[in-house]
Formats: C-alpha cells, structure tokens, sequence
C-alpha cells in the first residue's frame, strides 16, 4: 500500500505555525517506524509539483517538468484513446475564471465556479469550433475538466492547476512557440465567452462567469507505455483546497481527518507484517518512507 499526501506543509509562516500545534498520532507512529528511503526536490516554480511527480513514478509515467501526460492516461482509461491514431498528444482544458487586476491577472480555484454539467457542456459546444480550427477535438470528462486531442499539445509543457490556482498567471502560462495558439485561443474565447448567455445566467445567480480556459496535463504516451504493476497509490486530496485558499485552520482540521483515516489505515497495514510506503508531499519536494529493518 502506497500512501501519498500532497500539500503535507507549506513554507508559509501561518501553515508552520499551525504545524507546531498539530497532533497526529498515526502519522507520528508511521514516520518512528518507517525509514527515509527517497527524496524528490525540485525549485517551487516547477510546472509539474511534487505530489504529480511522486504519482508519476508510481505509475511508471516519468516525464519532463510539466510534460506528464495526464490527460493522455486519462483518454486511454475512458475508452478515448483507442478512436484516435496511436500516440496522439492530449492536454486537460479547465474552464475557469481569471480575476484581472490593473497590473495581472490571478486564477480562481475552479471548483469555485460550482459549474454545472449542462453549462459545462453547453460552453464547450460553443468553444469546440473554434478549437476545430487548430486541430483540436474537445471532449467533455467534467464540468471543469475536458479532454483535448491534438498536436499542439505533444511535448508542450504545462504548469499544473495546483501551481496556478490562486496565483498570477503570468509565470505559468506555457513559454513554448507552439503555445502561440492556444494564446490567441485563451483570447478569442475570453471575446465569445463575455457575450455568451450561459454567463449571462450565471450572472443573474449571483456566479462568476467562466471567462477563459487553463490547459495542463498535456502530452502523449510513451510507445508501449502500460502502468506500474503496483498501480495507483491512495492519493487523497482532503488537503488541497484548504492550502490552495491559505485557510491553515481548516488544512489542520482537514490533516486530523487524514491522520485518523487513511494514516491508521497504512498503519494498521504495517503491523500487519504488509508492505507499505508513505509519501509527504509539499511545495518544493517530496520525502518516501517505508519500512525499515524487520521489527523496526
């Protein structure tokens, strides 16, 4: 069993003040029985942070920063993939609302935007045409996670929603020449979505309106590419919208939940002689433990 925590800590001063009045039993217990066994560091404007690139190498799908093929992965598992030539490049589209300032421009969360599936759908029939012309097929998956299928995505990096949700949006839009394109679309769809009448109604409910689109996940799958053996680690994510809003109170609630529920999961599991590996997740890096010497 595999347990990965993303958004374990932060750098910031109210998160490590509110780590100093923690308790977590289980987890303590844990980390006095396992031993260090990897450690991942990386610079905090990574593209791809810490917990995808633990999750990556679990999974077998090593990749250049920003360049993890998630939504490849994700097309394959639904059945998408196998319509389409083999190899074809993927990349998530994320509906989304950019909140612009006199100077820059920040990201809402987009879970904030509480869309749903029949607007969702309706805005991206709206947007598919557009898209057409790039050479880019939209698939909805969520109301705020399409599939996208086309060229410009193979061996485009991308910064990931966790990196840029909250932030200004500047340093994480994608650099490359190919990545013209989807600027000129974030533009043109910024135009249509201001006038469109899902927004409209959105309006009249008191809901921010979707004005633009992020894209991350993008790439293709290895030739040959199947998943690790040991498959998909636990990954529960009870942690991340509390750290991506800075609300330190309810991240320490949310981590006593984790310690109490998943973390005495992984513990009963080693005193029960299994194998068993923890991953705590942060900003900048990512730290392994499993169990040690026998009757550590």
């Amino acid at each position: 069993m595999h347990l990965l925590i993303p958004f374990a800590a932060s750098s910031s001063a109210a998160c490590q003040q509110a780590l100093e009045h923690l308790s977590l039993p289980n987890l303590e217990k844990l980390l006095a029985r396992l031993a260090l066994s990897g450690t991942d560091e990386a610079d905090a404007s990574s593209l791809t942070p810490p917990h995808e690139r633990a999750r990556a190498h679990a999974l077998g799908l090593c990749a250049p920063d920003g360049q993890v093929p998630w939504a490849a992965r994700q097309a394959l598992q639904t059945g998408l993939a196998p319509q389409l030539p083999a190899g074809a490049a993927w990349a998530w589209i994320t509906p989304c609302h950019w909140n612009v300032h006199a100077d820059y421009i920040v990201m809402d969360n987009p879970q904030a935007l509480a869309l749903q599936a029949s607007e969702s759908q309706v805005l991206l029939d709206a947007m598919q045409p557009y898209f057409e012309e790039d050479g880019i097929n939209l698939h909805y998956a969520a109301p705020t996670q399409w599939l996208a299928c086309g060229e410009v995505f193979r061996e485009l990096a991308t910064a990931s929603l966790d990196r840029v949700v909250g932030s200004d949006i500047d340093a994480w839009l994608p650099k490359a020449a190919q990545a013209a394109a989807l600027r000129r679309l974030q533009n043109e769809m910024q135009m249509l979505l201001y006038t469109h009448p899902a927004n409209d109604e959105r309006s009249e409910r008191g809901l921010v309106p979707v004005n633009s689109f992020w894209v991350s996940g993008a790439g293709a799958l290895p030739s040959g590419w199947s998943e690790a053996a040991q498959g998909e680690p636990v990954l529960p994510d009870t942690l991340r919208e509390a750290a991506l809003a800075g609300d330190w109170a309810a991240w320490s609630q949310a981590w006593q939940e984790l310690d109490a529920s998943a973390c005495a999961t992984l513990l009963r599991a080693l005193q029960a002689g299994h194998s068993v590996r923890l991953t705590l997740c942060g900003e900048r890096s990512a730290l392994t433990f499993e169990r040690g010497r026998p009757g550590l």
